[in-house]
Parts: structure tokens; sequence; C-alpha cells
């Protein structure tokens, strides 16, 4: 599995102090468009492998990561780079809108 599933125990390593761009989608099994967004971030966690790090966060499971994060509705993806957010997409995102963001956070 390319995707990444981030909690409060593996957060911090995981996607705070990662060395490249981190693409995080906060989601919920219930949640029709979480399921709509869900092959697109599969695939760019097959294309990008090695070159960013694609996590998804379970909102019923970690909510205190998605209140960390201000994470009202769902889905909501966020890019960080070196721990601090540098965009943040809420709904459904297209993959090359998801590829800028990634792109930019690399930049950054």
């Amino acid at each position: 599995m390319y995707v990444t599933e981030l909690n409060s125990l593996n957060f911090t390593q995981t996607a705070l102090e990662a060395d490249k761009p981190v693409l995080i989608d906060f989601w919920a099994p219930w949640c029709g468009p979480c399921r709509m967004q869900s092959p697109v971030i599969e695939e760019l966690a097959r294309e990008l492998s090695g070159s960013a790090v694609i996590a998804k966060v379970n909102v019923d499971e970690s909510p205190e990561l998605a209140a960390t994060f201000g994470v009202m509705s769902i889905p909501t993806l966020i890019v960080l780079r070196h721990g601090k957010v540098i965009e943040r997409m809420v709904g459904v995102q297209r993959k090359d809108r998801l590829l800028d963001a990634i792109d930019a956070a690399e930049a950054a």
C-alpha cells in the first residue's frame, strides 16, 4: 500500500518531520465525496512514491489531528513542507490541482 495511514502515534515522524512534501487527505469512510477523492489519492501515491508522502487521516479515528488542523468539513486536503502548511483545499480536488500543490511545496 502506497498511501500512509496517519494517526497520533506516527503523525509527527511521518508528516511533520518528512524531508519531502506531504499531502494529507482528511477523510471518513461514510463521506461520499471522500470516497470520490480516494482513487485520485491512491493514484498519486503510486506515481509519487519516493518523492512525496501521500497520507490519509480518518477523522473518526483521529479527531485530535483534525482539530489540530481546523478541519471543519471533509475531504480536506493539506500539503505540508517541513511541518508547515503550504496549501489547504476543501472538497474533491482534481489530480492536476493536487500535483500543482505538491510541486509548490517542493519549491518551498
